[in-house]
């Protein structure tokens, strides 16, 4: 078990999915949860790491990661075996300031397909967090994203969890990238125009205003001054 637990939480640090001791990770055998130590570095996991907990409170809870009263709610729901919480720096981004992560990847909506976000105060193991978590999870939903802190993802095993969690990561990868080359390509309200041909296509030569003069470039202004004395 604890080797499982150390391949999935390295991948998830080297993916940048978590920093130094974000995170943590889940186990339900039975009536037992085998989780994360709080503050443990997934990517560098020991002995002594993972805690086993009870599905209600009691012993060891102290010991285990903050989150410990959200996977015990989750858990609770009697269908899922595995979770894994991590911090996906893109995934944050988008779920300040969209309502579902609804990726336009293939792999994503052949994965999990849409991911809703759900908003609360206080992200980190707040009882909000557990009150609300349970609704989304564990139904249609495989992840969600709680606003502004992580992603929840649920599996019949660690690896299928840690899936969809990078896949969710990777949608909003192609997410971001998308509004950006929308936002950079040219408009007219950033200024940019065409310029109108004048005298048959041929561009005049431009005013102190702008404006296009109708005369072609290469003819001078006839000099009337010469001609007052007539």
């Amino acid at each position: 078990m604890l080797a499982e637990f150390k391949r999935i939480g390295r991948f998830l640090f080297e993916e940048h999915l978590i920093d130094s001791h974000g995170g943590n990770l889940s186990l339900r055998q039975g009536d037992r949860i085998f989780i994360t130590r709080r503050d443990a570095m997934l990517g560098d996991l020991k002995d002594g790491d993972i805690i086993e907990v009870g599905l209600e409170p009691g012993s060891g809870d102290d010991l285990a990661s903050r989150e410990l009263p959200t996977h015990r709610a989750l858990y609770k729901q009697g269908t899922i075996k595995a979770i894994v919480h991590a911090h996906p720096a893109k995934a944050i981004a988008i779920s300040l300031t969209d309502n579902k992560v609804v990726p336009q990847d293939s792999e994503g909506i052949f994965l999990y397909k849409a991911a809703p976000i759900v908003r609360v105060r206080d992200g980190v193991g707040s009882e909000e967090t557990v009150r609300l978590l349970p609704s989304f999870l564990g139904r249609e939903n495989v992840v969600v994203m709680v606003k502004g802190h992580g992603s929840f993802a649920i599996g019949e095993t660690l690896e299928e969890a840690y899936k969809y969690t990078s896949s969710l990561e990777n949608s909003c990868r192609v997410l971001i990238a998308m509004r950006s080359s929308a936002s950079s390509s040219p408009s007219k309200s950033q200024g940019h125009t065409r310029q109108k041909p004048v005298m048959g296509g041929r561009v005049g030569r431009r005013d102190s205003q702008g404006y296009s003069s109708a005369i072609p470039p290469g003819i001078g202004v006839m000099d009337r001054s010469r001609y007052r004395s007539r």
